[in-house]
């Protein structure tokens, strides 16, 4: 991952890469993991899925701008983007909130 990892202006952000960023189970789990917790580093992300899977999840998460990636020496620091929260607050809020449902009735969205 490069040191400064690219994240779009929030300007940029449009509903169609968020929904289609949101559109796959592993990384609606991320979503609600940093809703839930904060700040995650990077590999302690408790996904059933390969490193470099996770690794796509992730860049695809940080490329609709859901998502923040901060390094901190060799280690990268995952967190849900504010900015981007409050220009959709609705549309996040209960995308987050549907997860949450599912997975008490279901036990996971996966």
């Amino acid at each position: 991952m490069p040191k400064h990892p690219h994240h779009p202006d929030v300007r940029d952000v449009r509903l169609v890469r968020i929904f289609s960023a949101l559109g796959d189970p592993a990384r609606l789990s991320i979503m609600k993991i940093l809703a839930d917790h904060g700040e995650h580093q990077r590999g302690d992300f408790e996904v059933d899925v390969t490193p470099s899977t996770l690794s796509h999840h992730m860049r695809t998460l940080r490329e609709a701008g859901l998502t923040h990636h901060r390094m901190e020496g060799t280690r990268c620091f995952v967190s849900l983007r504010e900015d981007t929260l409050q220009r959709f607050p609705a549309v996040l809020k209960s995308v987050l909130q549907a997860v949450t449902t599912e997975e008490r009735e279901h036990g996971s969205v996966l």
